[in-house]
């Protein structure tokens, strides 16, 4: 009877770390959002209504309250709907995970990190947390890595088509012209831009 309290006991104990296991593997953390803003009753304290942040930024829309032990400031949270969050803030709430012990309903999530979202009215903030569920996976960007470059999608070099040259015979007895494209100028990305036809007409 010993043996199999003491089975149980271990497997309760192994339960969270088998789920942070799973979170760390695809690199993501367990997180409990909860919002605040800078108008509009409570919630918005002396410090969000300045617009004070705990590093000196000017809090807007798409920062974050963090616990900087946890994730450094500076960081970039990414949420579930590929939104960025600055890591700028912070707050007692957000250090003792208040949120997350009280809403929590299993270990795993008593045991999740607070992530404070800011918002400029009280009314933005409470609709997005309607909207979306108190508890998702985050990833967390340290502010050490650069962020990607977005790629540059346009090209405005031109882009001549040759002539066509003599007719090849195919299978069918049907003739086809061979065309190739060649460019005055070296390309460095997808081709675009004005493209000269056969027969001298323009087309895009």
């Amino acid at each position: 009877m010993k043996r199999i309290a003491l089975t149980s006991l271990l497997g309760l104990f192994a339960l969270p770390s088998a789920f942070a296991w799973q979170s760390s593997r695809d690199n993501s953390l367990l997180a409990r959002v909860t919002v605040y803003w800078a108008h509009g009753g409570r919630g918005a304290d002396h410090y969000s209504q300045q617009h004070k942040s705990s590093t000196g930024t000017r809090l807007r829309v798409g920062h974050c309250a963090v616990d900087p032990r946890k994730i450094p400031y500076g960081s970039r949270v990414v949420m579930p709907d590929g939104s960025t969050l600055a890591a700028v803030d912070t707050g007692s709430a957000v250090r003792n995970r208040k949120a997350a012990r009280r809403s929590g309903r299993n270990t795993y999530e008593r045991n999740a990190l607070v992530i404070d979202k800011f918002f400029e009215t009280k009314q933005q903030a409470l609709a997005w947390a309607n909207a979306n569920p108190p508890f998702v996976n985050v990833k967390v960007v340290p502010p050490t890595v650069a962020p990607l470059a977005k790629p540059n999608l346009t090209n405005n070099q031109r882009i001549a088509l040759a002539a066509p040259q003599s007719p090849i015979k195919s299978q069918g007895g049907v003739s086809a012209a061979v065309m190739t494209i060649t460019s005055s100028q070296p390309t460095t990305g997808p081709t675009g831009g004005i493209v000269r036809n056969p027969l001298g007409r323009l087309g895009r």
